[in-house]
């Protein structure tokens, strides 16, 4: 991990950060466990989603928990999956939301760096995971980083859309100031509480949100 380079822009919006003593301790334990054990995603890809959402093209945020933690899978970017891997029932529902809100297909890839370099940040809370352990590396410093990611966008842009799906995503975005951004929140789109995320027509208020501020909409394809 300390051979990774975090895309320029979210360098200097994050360099008090990096100086912190939790996000030192976050290295070790980050480092240790990808040295000791099986850790998703790739390092190269733990900062994709900054890679490719630099903070000047932040138009929309979606926040998500931790990576998926089968092989091949992750790619550093929330709900998403490599191209070929199979589409996982999150996303796949996310898709189905698109469709009936939109009326348009989304292309079925899990690959959503599409969207990504549109300028949604697919945020995860905690960027690492080990092997077949769902949020293993929960509370070791990844969300206090995450909440500065967070805390960042939200004082020094205005007229962001957040999508909150869930009551975790909730909570970590209850700092947003509403008067300056859209904030949009409804259940999470897992297969266990997708009754809450269907109709919940977030694609098509982001983009009438984004169209009112004189923003260039998402193509959610």
């Amino acid at each position: 991990m300390r051979n990774v380079i975090i895309e320029k822009s979210w360098k200097k919006a994050l360099k008090d950060q990096f100086k912190e003593p939790y996000f030192n301790n976050l290295v070790n334990f980050v480092r240790n466990e990808y040295l000791t054990s099986k850790v998703f995603p790739p390092p190269k890809k733990i900062f994709s989603a900054f890679e490719l959402c630099p903070i000047e093209k932040v138009r929309v945020v979606i926040v998500g928990q931790d990576p998926y933690h089968g092989p091949g899978q992750a790619n550093g970017l929330s709900f998403a999956v490599n191209k070929n891997s199979a589409i996982p029932p999150s996303l796949r529902n996310i898709f189905e939301e698109i469709q009936k809100d939109l009326g348009i297909i989304p292309k079925q890839s899990g690959d959503l760096s599409r969207w990504a370099k549109q300028g949604v940040l697919l945020l995860n809370s905690v960027l690492t995971v080990s092997a077949n352990s769902p949020a293993s590396h929960k509370g070791k410093g990844w969300e206090k980083f995450t909440d500065a990611v967070i805390g960042k966008t939200n004082s020094s842009k205005k007229n962001i859309v957040y999508m909150l799906w869930g009551n975790y995503a909730k909570n970590k975005g209850e700092s947003i100031n509403r008067a300056n951004n859209l904030v949009l929140v409804s259940g999470h789109p897992s297969p266990f509480s997708a009754r809450l995320f269907h109709g919940n027509k977030h694609f098509s208020q982001c983009n009438n949100y984004l169209k009112l501020h004189n923003k260039d909409e998402i193509d959610w394809r």
